[in-house]
């Protein structure tokens, strides 16, 4: 297993592109474009919502969208499978139409409800997330909790805590963290964030309840009240049960800064609100052609456009990560069984600062805002901000899940008891008729 170098440090490691904020024209919604550059080649699944039949999985094949639910009823089927690009690549299916058709009819405002449209590509797993996990990003939690979630505060916060520690930070768990931890807390300037940014022990945290995961051309959702929030562009894992890492997708970790800034012990008020937790927009399972080394060696890119014109790019460098990916997945599984699986958030080095509206209030979303979270070989994650309680609500369910599921079967078996008493139908006359020659 890869491991991470001793020192993550900006300086030794090659940075990724700072934030870059400015104005143009705002960008076209829905989004038009999805898929991986590799596509032809990536073994992908996702879900549809098809009417009548309800959520339904999917494999991406040249350029088309065919369902094999009757050989996975869930995603969480297949990624508990033995070998899941294998059996997804042999799955027999039925075409549905081409992505792009039905990414067009995904959108909530324009849909046509008489035809499918796209949904998060995973279904049973648990949604969890890994915080903490790049150097910038950690130094970014300690400014929230010195400041108490005041944004016009940070500037000034951000200097001292550079100051104090610099950009470069040993790997975690190292004995130069425990050295460096033993001279914060000396001076009396500890954080609970760079306990876990520097600790042995990883953040990790539930994103969002089974099924609450929203995909790519929907809305994505940040609290009215909150006034200092950002996107977190990601790349997820797609873990086992058994622990292994079967592939990856992206993801934006919706956060709100000002709430979590407060109190630590309101994360689960910061991360976890309807539609706050964005993923897709499919899984690329690992083959020969995509492994875990081609996910430790990506870069994650993000672009906010609001109705106004302003613009901001950004980009992750998964080669500046603190603790490698491996490791992040053995901690999740570490003290607790997932049967159905889970998924997990890596976490991002993306902490916008640059003011978007007054001096000294760093970035915050506007409601519109357009943000994709991209990746070369993962494809494109696409979602329109707007307060979490106008986004489309959370109602279908597990129960739902296993009513629909059910009721699937259960027609699929009178059609198949349907098609074998027709066939014993034109087995009788031509019997007959054989017997008759004779």
């Amino acid at each position: 297993m890869t491991q991470p170098p001793e020192q993550v440090s900006p300086s030794a490691v090659p940075a990724a592109a700072p934030p870059v904020a400015g104005r143009r024209a705002p960008a076209s919604w829905p989004p038009t474009a999805v898929l991986p550059v590799d596509s032809q080649i990536a073994t992908l699944v996702g879900r549809v919502w098809r009417p009548g039949l309800g959520p339904s999985v999917v494999a991406v094949r040249n350029g088309e969208l065919i369902d094999v639910t009757d050989t996975f009823p869930t995603v969480r089927d297949l990624t508990e499978s033995d070998n899941p690009a294998k059996a997804l690549s042999e799955a027999p299916g039925e075409p549905l139409g081409p992505v792009d058709a039905i990414l067009a009819n995904t959108p909530p405002e324009t849909r046509d409800t008489t035809r499918p449209h796209l949904l998060a590509p995973v279904d049973l797993h648990v949604v969890k997330a890994a915080g903490v996990t790049f150097a910038a990003s950690m130094l970014e939690r300690v400014i929230e909790e010195r400041v108490r979630g005041d944004a016009g505060a940070a500037a000034d916060a951000r200097a001292d805590i550079h100051a104090l520690i610099g950009t470069t930070t040993p790997r975690p768990g190292s004995p130069e963290a425990a050295t460096l931890r033993e001279v914060l807390v000396a001076e009396g300037r500890w954080s609970q964030y760079l306990e876990v940014g520097l600790g042995p022990d990883a953040e990790i945290f539930t994103k969002a309840p089974v099924l609450a995961a929203v995909g790519t051309a929907v809305d994505a959702g940040v609290r009215r009240d909150s006034t200092w929030n950002n996107p977190e562009p990601e790349v997820v894992l797609v873990v086992s049960s058994a622990g292994t890492i079967v592939g990856a997708t992206l993801g934006n970790d919706v956060n709100l800064r000002d709430i979590e800034g407060r109190s630590a012990l309101l994360l689960p008020q910061a991360k976890d609100n309807n539609a706050s937790a964005a993923l897709g927009p499919f899984v690329r399972l690992f083959d020969t052609g995509f492994t875990l080394d081609d996910v430790r060696a990506a870069t994650v890119t993000l672009t906010v456009d609001g109705e106004d014109g302003y613009h901001l790019d950004g980009e992750s460098s998964m080669t500046m990560i603190s603790r490698d990916p491996a490791d992040l997945a053995a901690q999740l599984l570490s003290s607790h069984c997932y049967p159905d699986g889970a998924v997990l958030y890596l976490g991002t080095m993306f902490a916008p600062t640059a003011d978007r509206h007054s001096p000294g209030l760093g970035f915050t979303h506007d409601d519109g805002d357009v943000v994709t979270v991209a990746s070369p070989r993962l494809g494109a994650l696409t979602n329109r901000i707007r307060p979490a309680d106008a986004c489309e609500p959370w109602t279908f369910g597990i129960a739902d899940l296993m009513r629909t599921l059910t009721t699937r079967a259960a027609a699929a078996a009178v059609a198949a008891d349907a098609d074998a008493d027709a066939a014993a139908a034109d087995r009788g006359p031509a019997a007959e008729r054989s017997r008759g020659a004779l």
